[in-house]
């Protein structure tokens, strides 16, 4: 989906005024790409991107983590990708402000790095702009021997390049 009007609202509302019913909607727009039903069916592990323990404590719940329960709730894993420390939101900050924000911004919980070894891994999370969240926290999923990993978002920005 565009982060255009009318979903860039809809997400506000999700996210901001503490609308968790909207999970729900979005993932079945999600699943309704030709791609994600088989993605989800090969992925062995559906992973949402974490949030910082300020912004959990903020919002009440993790967007990210209730769109994957609706999206393949046996194979969600909340608990195994971590976000280490809060960090300034990403959506006022440059490409390259938004990548070292993220330096070394996600874990894996201790316990369950060995759990990944060759496995195909599904990322989810609301909404993406630059990829910066995206490729830290896939950094951190290969490093503990993720074989695969594809990204799934409900909504994404238009790319700055996309008319070059």
């Amino acid at each position: 989906m565009d982060y255009g009007y009318p979903w860039d609202r809809l997400i506000a509302n999700f996210k901001f005024q503490g609308n968790p019913a909207w999970a729900r909607h979005f993932a079945t727009v999600m699943r309704s790409a030709p791609w994600v039903e088989p993605a989800l069916e090969a992925a062995d592990w559906v992973i949402p991107m974490p949030l910082a323990r300020e912004r959990l404590l903020e919002r009440g719940f993790n967007q990210s983590a209730l769109i994957a329960r609706h999206l393949s709730p046996a194979k969600v894993r909340e608990d195994w990708l971590l976000r280490l420390y809060h960090t300034p939101p990403q959506s006022g900050l440059s490409r390259e402000e938004r990548q070292h924000n993220l330096q070394h911004a996600f874990a894996m919980e201790p316990h369950s790095g060995a759990r990944l070894q060759g496995q195909n891994i599904i990322l989810v999370d609301d909404v993406m702009t630059s990829g910066a969240t995206m490729a830290a926290a896939s950094i951190v999923l290969q490093r503990a021997g993720a074989q695969h990993i594809t990204a799934l978002v409900f909504a994404r920005t238009a790319r700055a390049d996309a008319g070059a």
